[in-house]
């Protein structure tokens, strides 16, 4: 039974799912064997950083405290740095148990379950564990982040004892909430797409919903082990609890991440700047030419008028009728970027510049053609093509060099609680779009982001969600890609003319069809289908 039910979870778990395109999130794939992260300084031999052994961090909280989330966002981010992390949600195994369409006992949760759901659920918590330790000790995993309630304290003593003789380090996390209104926008966002609560309030759902898992979990514990290391996370980030926490460099780390997190709903805008006058070079730092400063009034106007259609969208199909969250602008300090983005500010709108987000450094490669760098560099061609994310060319810099850079703007990334809109050079989109999707680094180098299109990144529990929206009536001279890029690998020919860069997930023809009367258009990723089934979900 055991194989069979590995089977299962392989087949229907999220995470053991292959993305096929970079507009769906990959922070539940298994990455390929020999994979580097896109922020990973170095490597070892056993595949684990920062001189930390093993660990286990074990989420704690009711259902729609953000539990998932949190584990979901760090994850993403020590992924980033290259730590080995992987997620296990308890409620993939119940689902693999109990079979499609079925359904746990009421009593599953109680203290005092009936002698069936004790078995049901030691059956299942089994396998979960088994599954963990089998990646830490066999596939070198560093950080298990084990996804459940764990509502009892007895329980959690119970539990750091066994890791504690597998020699893995335990790292509780709760989830506290007793912020009514936080509790209520996090069950109407992810948890009342159940058919139990189809054509109902969306507040009256998310009140029916509590009121079941109080229900269903009668019993829950806040933490207060003062034997164990816990971080306790009050109202999505209004507060912290630390107790412990201070057995080895990785730990702090996650700490100051989640100190500079929260799970609150915001959406974030990516999207370059206008054309310049001297638009292929590094060095000058040109101003807006005229086209460009028409494509920023229009892509000014379009960022506007969808935030308003979404909003209208939203209140028809029964959410709550409140205001737009501000949105603040984000630029480089490159002359092209503030002056796309002084449209937004001459509207009022909240602009700070980021000289992190300078594009990447092209090098000596700047203003050669592709047969030129072939002629001059042919050794650097070579190297790159085997490895165009982590290659610099003579005085440039890498793709690598440059998420490193960006790290602190991640953080502040996830630090924000307006919408946000990135108006940046599209290798440094690239890179910033690459984390919240968690694209490999072999897509990086590839990702497209013409200047017809704003691409929207939602943050979801399970994953994020990406959007295409058509930016209308703009000059075609305007649309392609940035000429800054050194675009190799390239075929062997004659010409000087740049070719186009391979295709990835998200990309664009080389030479898109402009339609000038072409309404904004939203392109919607349905990854979320992915995880329909865990709507409900009570872990």
């Amino acid at each position: 039974m055991d194989t069979l039910l590995t089977a299962d979870i392989a087949a229907n778990a999220p995470r053991y799912r292959r993305k096929s395109s970079t507009f769906i999130d990959g922070i539940h794939d298994v990455p390929e064997d020999g994979d580097r992260a896109p922020a990973q300084l170095y490597s070892t031999m056993s595949g684990r950083l920062f001189h930390s052994g093993r660990i286990a961090i074990v989420m704690v909280g009711l259902p729609a405290r953000g539990k998932t989330h949190i584990a979901v966002s760090l994850a993403r981010y020590l992924q980033w740095l290259g730590v080995k992390t992987r997620i296990f949600h308890l409620g993939d195994y119940r689902r693999a148990t109990v079979g499609q369409g079925g359904h746990v006992p009421e009593d599953y949760f109680y203290p005092n379950a009936s002698p069936a759901s004790v078995v049901l659920r030691q059956k299942i918590l089994k396998k979960c564990r088994e599954d963990i330790y089998g990646w830490l000790n066999h596939e070198n995993g560093q950080v298990a982040i084990y996804d459940a309630v764990n509502p009892t304290a007895s329980g959690r003593r119970s539990l750091a004892k066994e890791f504690a003789k597998h020699d893995v380090q335990t790292l509780f996390l709760e989830s506290y909430v007793d912020d009514e209104n936080l509790l209520r926008e996090n069950a109407r966002n992810v948890k009342i797409g159940s058919p139990d609560f189809a054509n109902m309030d969306p507040d009256e759902a998310a009140k029916l919903y509590l009121e079941r898992m109080e229900t269903k979990i009668p019993t829950f514990e806040t933490m207060n082990e003062k034997e164990l290391n816990y971080i306790k996370m009050i109202n999505a980030g209004q507060k912290f609890f630390y107790n412990n926490v201070s057995f080895n460099y990785l730990s702090h780390r996650i700490v100051f991440y989640l100190t500079n997190t929260h799970i609150k709903s915001r959406a974030t805008f990516f999207v370059r700047p206008g054309t310049a006058t001297e638009e292929e070079s590094y060095k000058a730092d040109a101003p807006l030419s005229e086209e460009g400063m028409k494509y920023a009034r229009v892509m000014t106007e379009t960022v506007i008028k969808h935030r308003e259609q979404e909003r209208a969208s939203r209140i028809a199909q029964g959410g709550p009728d409140v205001p737009l969250r501000p949105l603040t602008v984000w630029c480089s300090t490159r002359m092209r970027t503030l002056q796309t983005a002084d449209v937004f500010k001459e509207l009022g709108y909240k602009v700070r510049q980021r000289s992190q987000m300078a594009q990447i450094n092209p090098g000596v490669c700047e203003r050669l053609s592709e047969r030129a760098i072939r002629r001059l560099y042919p050794e650097e061609v070579v190297k790159h093509e085997l490895d165009p994310y982590h290659h610099r060319y003579p005085r440039a810099e890498s793709y690598h060099d440059l998420a490193v850079r960006l790290e602190p703007i991640i953080l502040e990334l996830e630090r924000e609680q307006n919408d946000l809109l990135i108006i940046a050079h599209e290798s440094v989109l690239r890179v910033l779009y690459a984390y919240l999707m968690h694209c490999s680094t072999m897509d990086i180098p590839n990702l497209k982001f013409p200047r017809n299109e704003i691409i929207e990144v939602i943050p979801g529990a399970y994953q994020n969600d990406a959007k295409r929206i058509h930016i209308p009536g703009l000059d075609p001279r305007t649309v392609p890609g940035s000429p800054e890029d050194i675009r190799i690998p390239v075929p062997d020919s004659g010409s000087d003319t740049p070719a186009p860069l391979p295709g990835g997930g998200l990309s664009a023809p080389a030479v898109p069809p402009i339609v000038v009367d072409k309404p904004p258009e939203k392109v919607v990723n349905t990854a979320a289908e992915a995880v329909r089934d865990k709507i409900a979900d009570e872990d």
